[in-house]
């Protein structure tokens, strides 16, 4: 299970650091996708390979399903974990979550999500404002 968040910065050569504790997790290889909320996803293969499954079941009639599936498989990239823990994050998914050069790399359970440092303060503080309400429909559910 990924847990915690964990600030770092890109280098020159478009690589980041990954917690050691997320490296044991991940293996020598995962996969890095498009996120929602503007950050990216980082899975370990089995399970980027059991969402993959899960995206391909909706009917292909559903415009929406299509395009989701597209955007989640299309765009995602097998990264190679290197020696000291780093993967190299493509151009485009870059461009995508607005990296800069600190990003946060937050564990949320089944999956690593990589946040421009600007973006996730954001968020985070946005979130923080409503946990009450969140927890009270959360409470709703049993959790």
């Amino acid at each position: 299970m990924f847990i915690g968040e964990y600030t770092y910065s890109i280098d020159d050569k478009k690589r980041l650091s990954l917690p050691n504790n997320f490296r044991k997790l991940l293996g020598k290889k995962a996969f890095v996708t498009r996120g929602l909320d503007n950050c990216l996803f980082l899975y370990p293969e089995k399970d980027f390979n059991g969402l993959a499954e899960k995206l391909g079941e909706p009917s292909f009639a559903k415009s929406d399903a299509r395009g989701f599936a597209r955007l989640m498989l299309g765009g995602a990239m097998e990264v190679n974990i290197d020696s000291l823990g780093r993967i190299l994050i493509p151009d485009y998914l870059k461009e995508y979550g607005g990296l800069k050069k600190k990003v946060v790399v937050a564990g949320v359970y089944d999956r690593v999500e990589i946040w421009d440092e600007k973006k996730w303060k954001e968020y985070k503080k946005k979130m923080e404002g409503g946990i009450e309400d969140m927890a009270e429909r959360w409470g709703d559910l049993g959790v």
